[in-house]
């Protein structure tokens, strides 16, 4: 059993795993590019399914030319705290496999994409800041907005930044600023059968 960060696993695993979440309060202080790319290249050295490396990284730093595009492709909940994070990142994963088999769709590409996502989360962590990974986005301006091509599926995007006081947030969001909890392993890891629940 670890407990860390008003978290506790059921299992002795890292307390690294615990103190990594999502907050949403950033202090919107610059991040210094090499700091980012740090966190980018761990995030590439996720597993892949046949070394395909299907993942994509499109980002912006914080008070750059391009920082309100960025933020403008948010949905609008999510712009609200983002635009106070040090860099904003949209994961891209390419869903055909290429020349490796003949041009078929990848089953996987989605997969490792979420791997290099984790990846990317823990560096972050490792590296003094926070991730958050995000749903909200607008997949298909977003694919315009880079001239994305058929064969790429805008996955997520991702706001990193250093932690500031919950106080930053409207009230709806500093009451949901707190490290969330997991369901009991039980209900998600399943000895010989599946369990839908």
């Amino acid at each position: 059993m670890t407990k860390s960060n008003s978290r506790e696993s059921q299992y002795a695993i890292d307390p690294l795993f615990l103190d990594r979440w999502s907050p949403r309060a950033f202090t919107g202080e610059v991040i210094d590019e090499s700091v980012l790319l740090t966190i980018l290249d761990a995030a590439h050295w996720a597993p892949s399914s046949a070394n395909q490396q299907p993942w994509r990284f499109v980002y912006a730093l914080n008070g750059s030319e391009d920082w309100s595009k960025f933020v403008d492709l948010l949905v609008e909940s999510n712009q609200e705290w983002a635009k106070n994070a040090s860099a904003l990142i949209y994961v891209v994963s390419r869903s055909f496999n290429g020349d490796f088999s003949e041009g078929r769709k990848s089953y996987t590409h989605s997969f490792d994409a979420g791997t290099a996502w984790g990846y990317l989360a823990l560096q972050a962590r490792l590296s003094g800041f926070y991730a958050h990974g995000m749903g909200g986005i607008k997949h298909e301006e977003i694919h315009k907005a880079f001239s994305i091509p058929d064969s790429y599926r805008v996955e997520a995007g991702v706001a990193v930044g250093r932690l500031a006081d919950k106080s930053v947030l409207s009230e709806r969001n500093q009451e949901r600023e707190v490290p969330s909890q997991r369901k009991p392993l039980s209900e998600v890891a399943f000895r010989g059968k599946f369990i839908a629940n």
